[in-house]
């Protein structure tokens, strides 16, 4: 493990964010699967792996939507019906790494200028909130969007389908395959903005235990993009960096991508009770 780049335990500072775009994130109700399952994918809303709220499938806000299964992939757009939830329901075909991608189109929302200083404040975006702190505008104007990805074992797992660059705006990499890890062993993932290694950025690591416990940690990314940390105790992962600029276009004055990456870890290869806390019941 490279400690120059160690895990930051800034929790007091990670439950005091408060996004106006909430946190949305893909959860399967099973992470692992048996060839011929029926995959069911959630797509939920909530701060810090937590469920807030549950959205259904809206075609005309989504911009993509797709499954890869080895080297196969199918457009799920062609086939998700709208209002549906869970958003996907999808028998698995083969057996291996099955990943499953949405990614929504802009949406514009008006924020008070106060708030809006402060959120900037919070994700790390100093330099953007001292720019604006004098601005005299009552109100700001955000345009943002979302990146989600979601990982499955499927009978154990094999291929490659974790390491996928799918050319999203922001997207997040692994270059390890965590269903073939164990405790303590090192995992690389990398953070890319418009196809282009992202430096010095935050990224959060978010472990939920099956207890309800979330564990948050803080990285950063290195020059090259890259974080690096290990699997501590079994639950649900999740990645979550949060990328904000000064608008280039007139619709807007601050531009927000979010990118989530969510997977599981365990040593035994299952994960039970783990969704009856985000109210899927005790089995999967």
């Amino acid at each position: 493990m490279k400690h120059f780049y160690a895990i930051l335990f800034f929790l007091f500072a990670i439950i005091g964010l408060t996004a106006f775009a909430p946190d949305s994130f893909l959860l399967p109700e099973s992470f692992y699967l048996h060839k011929g399952d029926q995959l069911n994918v959630h797509l939920l809303t909530g701060e810090n792996l937590t469920k807030d709220g549950e959205d259904r499938f809206n075609s005309k806000k989504t911009a993509k939507f797709s499954i890869y299964e080895g080297s196969k992939l199918t457009d799920l757009l062609k086939v998700a019906k709208d209002s549906a939830t869970p958003v996907l329901k999808y028998t698995v075909n083969g057996s291996g790494m099955v990943m499953v991608e949405m990614n929504t189109k802009d949406d514009i929302i008006e924020l008070p200028h106060e708030d809006f200083v402060a959120y900037l404040t919070k994700q790390g975006y100093d330099n953007l909130a001292e720019k604006i702190k004098d601005d005299s505008r009552l109100n700001l104007v955000e345009k943002y969007r979302y990146y989600l990805k979601t990982l499955v074992n499927v009978d154990g797992g094999g291929g490659n389908a974790f390491s996928k660059i799918l050319g999203n705006d922001l997207e997040i990499v692994l270059k390890q395959n965590p269903y073939k890890k164990s405790y303590g062993d090192d995992i690389t993932a990398v953070v890319y903005f418009m196809g282009k290694p992202l430096k010095n950025s935050n990224v959060l690591l978010y472990i939920k235990t099956a207890s309800g416990n979330v564990h948050p940690q803080l990285l950063a990314t290195d020059a090259t993009g890259q974080i690096y940390f290990s699997p501590s105790r079994d639950g649900i992962y999740m990645l979550r960096c949060v990328h904000i600029e000064a608008s280039k276009t007139n619709d807007a004055d601050f531009e927000t991508w979010f990118a989530t990456y969510s997977f599981a870890f365990s040593n035994q290869d299952e994960l039970p009770n783990t969704y009856k806390e985000f109210g899927f019941g005790d089995k999967h």
